[in-house]
């Protein structure tokens, strides 16, 4: 970039509204090179969770929180458009076939506890009244839209004993700010951020609360049961092109729980997708490929030691490895559009992987372990295939505080990554443009 185009870019901070045709803020990176915009002017925005869809079909809108409702992102120019309004509702995720937001308010006189769950036309802003969720939460909706996917706990023990975490889905407790975990020793001192919430998950674990997975249909409200458990559910997804494909997971600290699972919504094929090898190997943030042929997670072989992408293919249960060093481990992954790169999120040094230098943002681009001299083992189509990341640094996330989780998601022509961050001091909403300048 010559140096006017840069300056331009500078002054461009200084200019722009979130209602108007232009970013906030807008600048280049100046350890990476990757020009980045603010898109959201109101702290406590947040874009969703890094599984949620929250595109439109067609690619051309987002839509994200403010706190008085729920605004949509036009991709073209990065304006926001306020779509509902109202402080007590949960923007949920964005139709896989419909150009439809779909929402949930909290706030009913005639159902103590109920939720209902509408959805707004992205494009035109009315609202219809979906279904009434007589008890339990809303996380997913099939690829066809007509089942909701639910999960419902008989109490919602919190997770902080103050009452400031709830159990039901911890993804959603990070959409106006960082989540906050504190536990002692038996010696009294305190444990880090992260021991803290391996304490208050196990507790949560142990509590043994009888839980359901449910869907909902939508043409004519019946709820039936998918799964039901002590144990805790949670990080409830649908196959984004199986209409029929529910993920889920055994909810606790990872190298105590076996974790992922996929199950058909009649109730059929419970399936567990990794089975630990070690003591302390840990397996979780699990997501579906965008075309929905491959579950990705994060493996660690054993905790905080070896860093992997693992992949499992839904159709054949062939596996897929990519090695990641410590500074590379990401809280949360996720592929690209085109299934040629995968993002990461990186971390800080006193998360799992203890990284000295993980705060930033990654583009992973695979490169598998090829057989020597083309001569392979008899049985290599059943092990698994492994490879490693060409990885670049795509944002600087050194001023960051990762009690509030990025989330990546990538727009859908693949040019830019959407993200959360505190990075200026507030939650906002981001976008860095993949190539550079």
């Amino acid at each position: 970039m010559t140096r006017p185009n840069y300056l331009i870019l500078a002054l461009a901070a200084l200019t722009g509204s979130a209602a108007g045709g232009a970013p906030v803020k807008q600048w280049i990176d100046p350890t990476t090179g990757h020009e980045i915009v603010r898109i959201s002017s109101e702290p406590g925005t947040a874009s969703l969770y890094f599984h949620q869809p929250s595109y439109t079909p067609q690619g051309d809108k987002m839509v994200i929180s403010v706190p008085d409702g729920i605004a949509t992102v036009t991709l073209a120019d990065w304006s926001v458009k306020p779509l509902v309004k109202g402080k007590d509702l949960q923007l949920l995720f964005t139709g896989r076939k419909t150009r439809t937001a779909y929402y949930a308010s909290h706030k009913r006189d005639d159902a103590a506890g109920a939720t209902t769950i509408f959805a707004a036309d992205i494009d035109t802003g009315r609202t219809r009244r979906i279904a009434t969720v007589e008890k339990g939460s809303i996380g997913s909706i099939n690829a066809d839209e007509t089942l909701l996917l639910g999960q419902w706990a008989e109490s919602d023990k919190p997770l902080q004993p103050d009452g400031t975490q709830k159990q039901s889905q911890p993804e959603i407790r990070q959409q106006f700010g960082q989540a906050s975990y504190a536990a002692n020793r038996p010696d009294g001192t305190p444990y880090t951020f992260a021991e803290a919430k391996e304490v208050r998950l196990n507790e949560r674990l142990e509590a043994g609360i009888p839980m359901e997975i449910f869907t909902i249909d939508i043409r004519t409200g019946a709820r039936k049961v998918v799964v039901a458990s002590r144990d805790w559910l949670n990080h409830i997804q649908f196959s984004p092109t199986d209409p029929t494909l529910i993920m889920y997971c055994h909810e606790g600290p990872w190298h105590k729980v076996d974790r992922i699972w996929t199950v058909r919504t009649d109730g059929s094929q419970n399936t567990r997708i990794h089975t630990r090898t070690m003591n302390m190997e840990i397996a979780g943030h699990e997501f579906f490929s965008p075309d929905g042929k491959w579950i990705w997670y994060d493996l660690q072989t054993p905790r905080g030691e070896d860093f992997w992408l693992a992949g499992y293919e839904v159709a054949t249960g062939a596996r897929k490895w990519y090695h990641l060093d410590r500074n590379e481990w990401s809280v949360h992954y996720n592929q690209a559009p085109d299934l040629r790169h995968f993002s990461g999120d990186g971390g800080d040094s006193e998360m799992v992987a203890h990284a000295p230098d993980g705060k930033y943002l990654y583009l992973f681009t695979p490169k598998d372990v090829p057989d020597v001299a083309g001569i392979h083992a008899a049985n290599s189509g059943s092990l698994i295939s492994p490879g490693t990341f060409v990885q670049e640094k795509i944002v600087d996330m050194r001023k960051h505080d990762y009690r509030l989780e990025p989330n990546i998601t990538f727009t859908p022509d693949g040019k830019w990554m959407v993200f959360r961050s505190n990075m200026e001091g507030t939650p906002q909403v981001y976008a860095v443009k993949i190539a550079k300048p």
